[in-house]
């Protein structure tokens, strides 16, 4: 009769126990010095072994033989315990056997001494799952057990244990079993079953196992069926994952903003029965995959939940930035939670999706800072130039004309104009007469244009402003050498404005977010150069939302029309007050 690999290969001895060796070689010890415990709580999630190293004990305390505190699994004692002919060693499951009636039962059990064994030992499994009576049964045996007794209580929910059950227990935490080891036995199972595994496809198995072995055995042996090699795609394709190739083509969809595909995408899924709830949790999960990927390349393979290939994540995660994926992870989690509540849970994933294609339309502070850091990548990367027009490409066999030199633009001729004459009316208001030309007279002879000196060499630092007084469009002009963003945002009058005071250049914001963008990174160290190189002194970088504040204007007083209808005369030189 055929077995299961995770019955066949579950550890006989504390040395086969896979990554848990904090917790087996302290029990060796413990059994090799006699200085056992009557109670133990092995704690930890499924799979990780703490069944099997409550019976390797069970059998190690009652071992004829033992061997460097491993059961020696040939003497009588061993043997019964393996084969269950020995009724002294008992397996419970508390979920079946959780009233108080039981664990009563198992107190006065406990009283009478083994029959065949050196102590007598219940391995209570699920134990977060007997009753508040139950527990309160357990107590008092638990505490003051005879001499020939052990207990030794599994569960995998710690935190409802009680607090009394816990301080009469010798705990021991089971980990996870990292990804590396749970490859290695998974090939050395493989290989002594006669199973073709591909390494790509160990290491597959091993992050969809999760930390537990037992469930990499049993994809193991559900994949042992196939024909021919055991590959990566093959396990895909059999345990069902091929949907998430499905998965990975959407994410690229909103990679290259093609709206039209991802929709197209998710309506073939829903007529072939796929839950949008289910749908956008994978997509979630491929994009904290991606940004494990993007923020810890080196460490963060251990992490991943194993549903897509190396090649696949590869390619998605250079489509985008880590800003990106933060904010498209918050924009997942939020539809998933309006998703159960929504009455057309199609429209909210297809709402979703159009979200995520078309970055503009999210409006919060991460989808902001998301399309900032696209904009820095692209920076940082080289802006695509603009195209300038193609010069004319002459006929084979005809070389190309000379570039013609620009020509001066020729001068306007003064136009003849009506001599000017005042409105002789008193009560004609100044503004209502038009103003004249002046007469037409001889063109002065114009001065030869001054004899241009030879440009000054290129300075290597802004030079200090001459009249000593730093202005903040000197320090425009000076500026070179910032990144593209931070310079466009510094010559936007509308968007910044500095203001030189003494040992501070203030810049002037218009909003937090350009406040935040211009006050992070090495962009400060680099202003307060620029400012020191220009003005000649240290200078500090502060950073204000608002206007600068500006002295107030002088008052206009009233105004006086004959003044301005005199220095409108005087400008044409042919009007004086007698």
């Amino acid at each position: 009769m055929y077995q299961a690999l995770y019955r066949k290969w579950r550890p006989r001895t504390f040395d086969e126990v896979v990554g848990q060796e904090h917790i087996t070689e302290t029990l060796k010890r413990q059994v090799a010095a006699g200085r056992l415990s009557h109670a133990y709580l092995f704690t930890g999630t499924r799979g990780t072994g703490k069944t099997t190293c409550a019976k390797i004990l069970a059998r190690a305390v009652n071992c004829q033989h033992p061997v460097d505190g491993n059961p020696c699994n040939a003497c009588p004692a061993c043997l019964g315990i393996e084969n269950g002919s020995i009724l002294d060693v008992v397996e419970l499951d508390a979920a079946s056997n959780n009233g108080v009636d039981q664990i009563r039962a198992l107190r006065d059990e406990a009283a009478y001494t083994p029959a065949a064994v050196a102590k007598r030992v219940y391995i209570v499994d699920e134990v977060h799952m007997l009753s508040t009576a139950a527990f309160n049964a357990l107590l008092k045996i638990l505490e003051e057990p005879p001499a020939h007794l052990m207990f030794i209580l599994a569960t995998t929910e710690l935190h409802k244990v009680p607090a009394t059950i816990k301080s009469r227990c010798q705990q021991f935490a089971f980990k996870r079993i990292s990804p590396k080891a749970l490859s290695d036995r998974l090939r050395y199972v493989a290989k002594e079953e006669g199973i073709p595994l591909t390494p790509p496809a160990a290491e597959l198995l091993a992050r969809l196992a999760d930390g537990g072995l037992r469930d990499g055995l049993s994809l193991l042996d559900q994949c042992s069926g196939t024909d021919g090699e055991l590959t990566e795609e093959r396990v895909l394709e059999v345990l069902g994952l091929t949907g998430s190739r499905r998965t990975a083509q959407l994410l690229d969809c909103v990679a290259r903003e093609d709206t039209s595909g991802a929709l197209a995408i998710l309506g073939e899924l829903y007529q072939d029965g796929k839950d949008m709830g289910a749908l956008l949790g994978e997509l979630a999960s491929l994009v904290r995959d991606l940004l494990v990927r993007k923020t810890a390349p080196e460490g963060g393979r251990g992490l991943l939940t194993g549903g897509y290939g190396e090649k696949t994540l590869r390619a998605l995660e250079e489509q985008f930035t880590a800003a990106e994926l933060v904010q498209m992870m918050l924009l997942l989690q939020s539809a998933q939670a309006d998703l159960y509540h929504s009455s057309s849970r199609r429209v909210d994933a297809e709402l979703c999706l159009i979200r995520l294609c078309d970055r503009r339309l999210s409006d919060t502070p991460e989808g902001i800072l998301s399309r900032l850091s696209r904009l820095e990548a692209q920076a940082a990367q080289g802006f695509p130039a603009t195209p300038s027009p193609a010069p004319a490409v002459p006929p084979a066999g005809e070389s190309a004309p000379p570039p013609e030199e620009p020509q001066p633009e020729p001068e306007e001729a003064d136009e003849e104009e009506p001599p000017f004459v005042f409105a002789e009316e008193e009560d004609a208001p100044p503004w209502d007469v038009e103003p004249p030309p002046p007469p037409v007279q001889a063109a002065p002879p114009q001065p030869e244009p001054p004899v241009a000196p030879p440009p000054a060499p290129a300075p290597t630092e802004p030079a200090a402003p001459a009249d000593g007084a730093p202005t903040w469009a000197g320090f425009l002009a000076a500026l070179k050498g910032l990144p593209p963003m931070v310079d466009s945002f510094l010559r936007n009058p509308a968007s910044v404005t500095g203001v030189f005071e003494e040992n501070t250049l203030t810049l002037w914001t218009d909003s937090d977010l350009t406040k935040s963008f211009l006050s992070r990174g090495n962009t400060p160290a680099l202003l307060e150069q620029a400012a020191e190189a220009y003005t000649g002194q240290k200078r500090r970088a502060a950073f204000q939302v608002g206007k600068p504040p500006q002295a107030d204007p002088p008052s206009p007083g009233k105004a006086d029309n004959f003044d301005d209808l005199l220095a409108l005369g005087q400008q044409f030189g042919n009007f004086t007050v007698k």
